[in-house]
């Protein structure tokens, strides 16, 4: 089978994974790949994500590393015989592969925690509001780039929405609420919009008001994204146009603790609630 010759993320991720446990064994690739009868340059492509392993061949390698964690070998072999071909599908090679990444990470995630203090959080976004954001770029999007940009982010509330919806948890600071992006009758949409989406049973959306003490966070926009087993988290900065996947574990807890003491500052859902509708009706 021929190289990928552009890995998804996800794929990278498992490459990746495998790779670790490997080093973890204190085994060169080319020591594992004899084993398998295999080469290192095909080890070397496995593990950049750049060609895909079976399902048997996960399990050989967790076998020959010495893993004794069934739950991660599982999740691990889930990623490698996935073969969903999602709604984002239909954007490649007309959007930059970032914009696929993240919706797939989103399709697969356990649950989603966000921190928001400059945009609405994609998810929750009006189509005006979303095309305000982009339209906001420089250099300027010409109609054939705008365009697919508000579709796709139109398209990625699915993961709240499906039979199966993924648990949803969005801190939000009041600056981004009252900041219009497009004008008072978008501003009031997007604050109506948010208040329905905070009525889901799998959403839950918390604000952190301007009179708060103790909040200094007023730069922090973040994804934690929960994956099969903890291992698998994926972590990013949460921004307009994109932002690399992290998923060192030092990285990982950072950005745990960061979402805590983010939301220790904010109001509880019901009065986050409350606090919308006081908003929606200045607006």
């Amino acid at each position: 089978m021929a190289p990928r010759s552009q890995p998804t993320a996800r794929q990278v991720r498992l490459g990746a994974e495998l790779r670790k446990l490997r080093d973890a064994a204190g085994m060169s690739a080319r020591e594992a790949a004899g084993l398998l009868s295999s080469t290192s340059a095909q080890m070397s492509q496995v593990e950049s994500g750049l060609s895909g392993v079976s399902e048997e061949r996960v399990r050989r390698l967790a076998a020959l590393y010495a893993c004794a964690d069934v739950e991660l070998t599982d999740a691990l072999v889930a990623m490698a015989t996935d073969r969903t071909r999602g709604w984002w599908e239909e954007f490649r090679g007309v959007l930059p592969p970032g914009f696929l990444d993240l919706s797939e990470l989103e399709h697969h995630a356990s649950f989603m925690k966000v921190i928001s203090t400059a945009h609405v959080p994609g998810m929750f976004q009006t189509e005006a509001y979303a095309r305000a954001v982009f339209a906001y770029m420089v250099p300027e999007l010409p109609p054939s780039e705008l365009e697919p940009r508000v579709a796709h982010r139109m398209r990625r509330r699915v993961a709240l929405e499906r039979d199966d919806a993924v648990s949803y948890e969005v801190v939000l600071h009041e600056s981004v609420l009252r900041t219009r992006v497009a004008d008072r009758t978008a501003a009031r949409a997007q604050s109506e919009e948010i208040l329905r989406q905070s009525e889901r049973l799998n959403v839950t959306v918390r604000v952190v008001p301007f009179d708060v003490d103790g909040f200094a966070g007023a730069n922090t926009s973040m994804l934690y994204a929960g994956g099969r087993v903890p291992q698998l988290d994926t972590a990013k900065r949460d921004a307009p146009h994109g932002g690399p996947f992290l998923d060192a574990q030092s990285q990982l807890a950072r950005f745990r603790t960061l979402f805590r003491k983010v939301g220790s500052a904010s109001l509880d859902p019901a009065q986050s609630r409350d606090f919308l509708h006081r908003l929606t009706k200045e607006l």
